[in-house]
């Protein structure tokens, strides 16, 4: 086993802190728990590459899809947490990421290329181009709260990222926040207000140790057997569109590193291991899991794919998990520095799609695949503009992400519409799977 350097560590910490904003922000958007949801990040995202072999450099953090389903299940009470209700939304969650594992045994049974074919170039490049520019906006609004400072985390790191050299180079998300944190610490000081008081009081208050489940919020606290079933209904279909943005996230992961993670250790891996994740999580009071391309767009930018960093960082998040005080802490940094990072890493999975339609010749001459890519990247921030597609199911409101609907549509006219020019490989080379995503 290759032993684990001081580089490593600091490589880890810059992926925890990549993931961190986003993740944390499901808990404090549902009433889930903070702490909860690092430990299960952690946890699920160590359990994940334990299903795949450790061959996947993907973090698992808090999935948005699943939004909808809370609000329906477990709306929050003036902003507060809804206790009762909880329970019952993370039973839908629980059952969620059981149809993972569903799907994945159908990965298993037919060949992946039959089920591949579904998923060319042509569909998967634009769903990655969207994933990109659907978070855009949030980085925008994260940056808005203050351009300066903003500015000054993107400009560290495009500088660090150009001109640094030797460990710089590699850690320029780290250095970034690093030197926008001393900068809004300058600007407190000399009266300009840029840490969130409440967030300095709950540091303030926060203890050091502390047990990160709440048993009382976790699935062995449903009793009504009514709402358990209604709960199941209103969320488990979420799974569906959850799937579409894993496969996305793999792809994307595929192109970034340059070895085909769909074929080897399989979609049916990755499917199994985001699934029991989700499921492991909920199970205990957490948020569902989803692959990051947060944490992608980190690893476009370092080039630095080893996945036994991502596993520090997991372990980092797992250890923060009981700390309370280092949680508080960290979501102590300002929204504008959190912005200004994610301006720089939503772009680079928008431009790592762009890249797997250039490097896999995608003749974009022929009207079928102008169709298709112009149809994916449309329906995908038409619909997510208006909230995506809602309907209702067993009285509770459904929502369908708009890449989740691009995506299905994608794959359909890809499917319908003749001219097919791509086949799927799998041959092996010297260096592993010969095939980009």
């Amino acid at each position: 086993m290759k032993k684990v350097t001081g580089k490593d560590f600091v490589l880890g910490v810059q992926h925890m802190f990549a993931m961190f904003g986003a993740t944390v922000l499901v808990p404090l958007l549902t009433g889930l728990d903070v702490s909860t949801t690092l430990l299960m990040a952690g946890l699920g995202t160590l359990l994940f590459h334990l299903i795949t072999g450790g061959k996947v450099p993907a973090f698992l953090g808090s999935s948005f899809a699943f939004l909808g389903g809370y609000a329906a299940v477990a709306p929050l009470i003036d902003g507060a947490p809804n206790a009762e209700m909880l329970p019952y939304a993370s039973l839908g969650v629980v059952f969620a990421g059981l149809l993972y594992l569903v799907v994945a045994l159908l990965f298993k049974l037919f060949d992946v290329k039959n089920v591949m074919k579904y998923f060319p170039p042509v569909v998967t490049g634009p769903i990655i181009i969207a994933i990109g520019l659907i978070l855009a906006p949030s980085a925008i609004s994260n940056c808005q709260t203050n351009w300066l400072i903003a500015v000054i985390a993107f400009g560290t790191i495009v500088v660090c990222n150009i001109f640094g050299k030797g460990m710089i180079k590699i850690i320029p998300i780290l250095i970034g926040i690093i030197v926008s944190l001393i900068v809004s610490v300058i600007f407190e000081l000399c009266g300009i207000e840029v840490f969130d008081p409440q967030k300095i009081q709950n540091l303030k208050d926060a203890a050091w140790i502390g047990f990160p489940i709440n048993m009382s919020r976790t699935v062995f606290a449903v009793t009504d057997i009514s709402k358990a079933i209604t709960s199941v209904i209103a969320i488990m279909p979420i799974a569906i569109a959850a799937m579409m943005e894993h496969i996305g996230d793999i792809s994307a992961l595929s192109s970034t590193v340059g070895k085909n993670f769909i074929a080897n250790p399989g979609l049916h891996r990755t499917l199994l291991g985001d699934g029991l994740a989700t499921s492991m999580s909920a199970l205990f009071g957490g948020p569902a899991n989803t692959t990051y391309g947060e944490n992608t767009g980190v690893l476009a930018l370092t080039k630095v794919y080893d996945p036994r960093v991502i596993r520090i960082a997991a372990y980092l998040a797992a250890v923060l998990s009981f700390s309370p005080k280092v949680a508080a802490f960290i979501s102590l940094i300002p929204t504008a520095v959190i912005g200004g990072i994610s301006l720089m890493l939503y772009g680079m999975i928008s431009a790592v799609g762009t890249r797997n339609l250039v490097e896999n010749r995608v003749d974009l001459s022929k009207s079928r695949n102008v169709i298709i890519a112009a149809t994916i990247l449309v329906t995908a921030l038409g619909f997510n503009s208006i909230g995506g597609i809602k309907f209702a199911v067993a009285g509770a409101e459904i929502t369908l992400t708009g890449l989740a609907v691009a995506a299905v549509l994608g794959i359909i006219i890809n499917a319908f519409l003749p001219g097919k020019d791509y086949e799927f490989k799998t041959e092996e080379d010297g260096n592993g799977v010969n095939f980009k995503v």
